[in-house]
């Protein structure tokens, strides 16, 4: 009996962390027992989220764009292809629902997510309960992965706040809306990605483009700033994260700041007026395979619904737009990974919510957004780690944390020892700045001077390289 206890790992959350956990485990021969929330009851009703609009494992509740996809010279491509390499189920499912992105990796969101909860679903190694798990204490479970991502529910966060001994940090979140293709005025727009770069599935004209001149971006503008806003009740005092500011509080650091951001003309020329600079464009990025849904790239939201429809209007090619969802905007959790928890992503120690003093490790593993990294892909990519790590224990084995030299290794030290002591933590996306330096070569593989500029691209190059040998080193022995 006890054997059968300590060959089964209970993941709580299936979302992309959880759901790719999952998969790592049961690869490795672990029996798993997936617990989400999603399509289960509390009190009655139904148990749903402010940003999901299914209970399918794996659900994409904002982009669907998992973004660059280039491993050479971009850092998330180089995540992406390391967890190819790995064997993720995320990263498999992806591919095999992608649409067209540019130089991206996007996907049919639904079809991505029916994808992942078939694959979990069918294994005779899972078991998926659909219910709330509110603590952690007195389960007589003894290896978990908690992979309850940006949307802990309130319940299960208090107890993680108790026990951790420390504060837990908030943030924002926002939902770009989705279109109708049809109702786009393509007289008006045109089909190109950005300087024409082919993305996986080959396409190099892949987003619809909607061009403004200068007094149409200072209208629109103007109407962004004045719109009404979403009403934040006790969370006014939560900052945003960078990386997905809703678009008013972009305007509002300035009238230029999404001409550089979301809305930049750079790479894109009209074919309705070729002659003529854009002086801003929005892009739309397909969400379907079907190409009969467009996601408004970067444009994150905080405006009351009645206002979204009327100031997106406003965009030359969008009058008569149709939309299948609008934007949103919900909470996001992380807690503070480096000093709560180890290099295999377990928490060191709990506490009792009336002392400082820790009453012994558990063999909890955290994993996801809710460690303090950004992004599906690395939230996936700590899901993929904290499976393998739990697998090992199972099995009772040494697993090494992999080189800080990967993408994975990397953002792996980001989260448990790659913070300023006294500085403040803050999530991460990929990049090369989280993994150690090379210097810049100066002469290519065949001798030849690499010109100044391009340096800087071909140590990126070298580094994905180095990155990809040294993962396959540590899969060797994982």
């Amino acid at each position: 009996m006890r054997q059968e206890i300590r060959l089964t790992v209970h993941v709580i959350g299936g979302g992309l962390a959880g759901s790719e956990a999952c998969w790592q485990l049961v690869q490795a021969g672990i029996r798993v027992v997936l617990h989400e929330m999603r399509g289960g009851t509390r009190d009655g009703a139904p148990i749903t989220t402010d940003a999901h609009q299914t209970d399918g494992l794996a659900e994409l509740v904002c982009s669907n764009s998992f973004r660059s996809d280039d491993w050479q010279f971009n850092a998330v491509g180089l995540l992406h292809e390391e967890m190819r390499r790995s064997n993720s189920l995320i990263l498999a499912c992806a591919d095999k629902h992608q649409v067209p992105a540019g130089g991206a990796l996007a996907m049919d969101r639904d079809n991505f997510s029916a994808a992942v909860t078939e694959a979990l679903a069918n294994h005779p190694l899972m078991t998926i309960v659909r219910e709330e798990i509110t603590t952690l204490a007195d389960n007589g479970w003894d290896n978990v992965v908690v992979a309850t991502g940006p949307l802990t529910s309130e319940a299960l966060s208090r107890f993680v706040l108790d026990v951790s001994g420390e504060g837990q940090l908030s943030f924002f979140d926002a939902i770009a809306p989705i279109i109708h293709a049809e109702s786009i005025d393509m007289s008006k727009a045109w089909k190109q990605s950005r300087y024409d770069k082919e993305g996986p599935g080959g396409d190099a004209a892949a987003y619809i483009n909607c061009p403004m001149d200068k007094q149409q971006y200072e209208a629109f503008i103007d109407a962004l700033l004045e719109g009404p806003k979403a009403e934040f009740k006790d969370w006014e005092h939560i900052p945003y994260f960078d990386g997905c500011l809703p678009i008013e509080v972009m305007a509002e650091r300035g009238r230029e700041t999404l001409r550089y951001g979301p809305m930049k003309p750079v790479g894109l020329t009209n074919p309705h007026n070729p002659t003529v600079k854009a002086h801003a464009i929005i892009q739309l990025r397909q969400d379907n395979a079907l190409g009969t849904l467009y996601n408004m790239v970067g444009f994150q939201t905080k405006l009351k619904h009645g206002a979204q429809a009327e100031v997106f209007r406003m965009i030359p090619g969008l009058e008569n737009a149709q939309f299948a969802r609008l934007g949103g905007l919900h909470r996001n959790t992380f807690i503070q990974s480096p000093k709560l928890l180890d290099r295999e992503l377990r928490m060191k120690a709990f506490f009792t919510p009336s002392s400082s003093e820790a009453v012994g490790q558990k063999n909890v593993r955290f994993a996801g957004q809710i460690t303090g990294v950004e992004g599906y892909v690395e939230s996936a990519a700590i899901g993929l780690l904290a499976g393998r790590f739990a697998a090992a224990q199972a099995l009772g084995r040494d697993l090494p944390a992999p080189p800080e030299t990967t993408a994975l290794g990397a953002l792996l030290n980001h989260i448990t020892i790659g913070h300023l002591e006294g500085g403040s933590f803050q999530p991460m996306n990929i990049n090369y700045g989280l993994l150690p330096p090379l210097e810049a070569p100066k002469v290519d593989e065949d001798g030849k001077k690499i010109p100044l500029k391009e340096r800087g691209r071909a140590k990126k190059r070298l580094m994905s390289l180095r990155a990809l040998r040294d993962l396959q080193d540590w899969l060797n022995i994982a």
